[in-house]
């Protein structure tokens, strides 16, 4: 008898931890640099997106089409903005302005906790930024002429998984 409640009692605790495990809030975070930018004038400091720029945008959307997006946060710059509303359209998705200097803030963590979102950011800050949830420098500054880095980090419970892709 002393025997059969014990391995009650575990059997029960055991499953209400594998139920807690199962009911975790999982994070998602898909972070991308800002499609091809007009290069022309080297004194604008917003520039519009190129024809490839665009078309790039627009394969955003086609490579987030199967993931269910919460939120698009983008830096309030004409390229990031552009390259975000393909995405935005597609999965109708509200657009929210971040600051690419303020990374990881207490009220971004809180709004996009157990929500997939999607970052739309720079050369520099997309990777600081992926560095910065990791807690280490992982990522090096993306290169001037590199486009189609995709940074995904999933948060579970205490885990941080993070993959790197490059989809050209």
């Amino acid at each position: 008898m002393r025997f059969t409640l014990s391995l009650l009692v575990f059997l029960l605790s055991f499953s209400a931890i594998a139920q807690k495990s199962d009911t975790a809030e999982t994070t998602t975070y898909y972070f991308i640099r800002h499609a091809e930018k007009e290069l022309s004038d080297p004194n604008n400091r917003d520039p519009e997106l190129t024809k490839e720029g665009k078309e790039r945008a627009q394969n955003w959307a086609k490579v987030l089409a199967d993931v269910k997006i919460d939120f698009v946060f983008s830096s309030d710059f004409i390229r990031t903005r552009h390259t975000a509303e393909p995405i935005i359209k597609a999965q109708n998705a509200p657009l929210l302005i971040y600051d690419h200097k303020k990374l990881n803030e207490p009220e971004f963590q809180e709004k996009t906790k157990g929500k997939t979102s999607v970052i739309v950011g720079h050369s520099n800050s997309t990777p600081t930024f992926v560095n910065t949830i990791l807690g280490t420098k992982k990522y090096d500054k993306i290169d001037e002429k590199v486009y189609g880095k995709l940074f995904i980090v999933t948060l579970k419970n205490d885990e941080i998984v993070d993959h790197m892709l490059t989809i050209n």
